[in-house]
């Protein structure tokens, strides 16, 4: 298929030996870069597919007190929220090793995410390059809260869209506060996770679109795909 070369994609046997292999791979990218940089950022989806993969890492011996996990989008409502994406990443990465991490999450207690993006847009180009970035992806082609028909999708796909972007969308249900792609794109390192045959589906098919129809082919260049049936 056109488009993506560099794309790689991993079949594993089972969902999860790959969960402990993300884990690891992860973990390993976090050293590495800690051994030559000050700090590395470390960006992470919501959703419960990466929870197993969250354990492992937080069991991970690394300096934690020297990353910044960065949630990839958010849904506008406050952490204790069961659709919390920030309060998830609390609960299953935050804690453990990886407790002394810093957290910069996307919301902010404003009344829609408009009245904080400019305050949040600082805190993150703060953190910026992504040094790892995880994402999933939805059987819409979706990634991060950039979603085909989202009202300023367009914008957000673009090379010089703002670090962070709020948008809505009929499938998104609240107003999202998400990561825009050049952000996304700058990610020294990238790895999709997807399990399910619906969405290796879904993938092949995003690899033959235009971002606008299929946003996450704007980030499948240079992404290493992890898939489990």
């Amino acid at each position: 298929m056109e488009g993506d070369p560099a794309m790689k994609f991993i079949e594993y046997p089972d969902r999860d030996l790959m969960m402990i292999n993300l884990a690891d791979r992860l973990s390993s990218e976090l050293k590495n870069t800690l051994l030559t940089q000050d700090r590395a950022t470390l960006c992470v989806p919501g959703g419960t597919t990466p929870g197993p993969a969250f354990d492992s890492l937080s069991a991970s011996k690394l300096d934690w007190s020297r990353v910044t996990v960065l949630l990839g989008d958010e849904r506008w409502v406050p952490e204790d929220h069961p659709r919390s994406n920030t309060r998830l990443v609390r609960k299953r990465l935050l804690v453990n090793q990886a407790a002394s991490a810093r957290l910069q999450s996307l919301y902010m207690d404003a009344p829609t995410p408009e009245d904080a993006l400019e305050e949040l847009g600082q805190q993150v180009e703060a953190v910026l390059p992504i040094t790892v970035l995880l994402l999933g992806m939805g059987g819409d082609m979706h990634t991060a809260s950039l979603f085909p028909g989202a009202d300023r999708l367009e914008e957000a796909l673009s090379d010089d869209a703002p670090p962070v972007m709020a948008l809505r969308a009929e499938a998104a249900g609240e107003p999202r506060m998400t990561l825009t792609a050049p952000v996304l794109q700058g990610a020294l390192s990238t790895h999709i996770l997807i399990t399910g045959p619906e969405k290796r589906a879904a993938l092949e098919k995003a690899r033959s679109l235009s971002p606008r129809e299929a946003p996450v082919k704007a980030v499948l260049g240079d992404a290493t795909v992890h898939w489990a049936e």
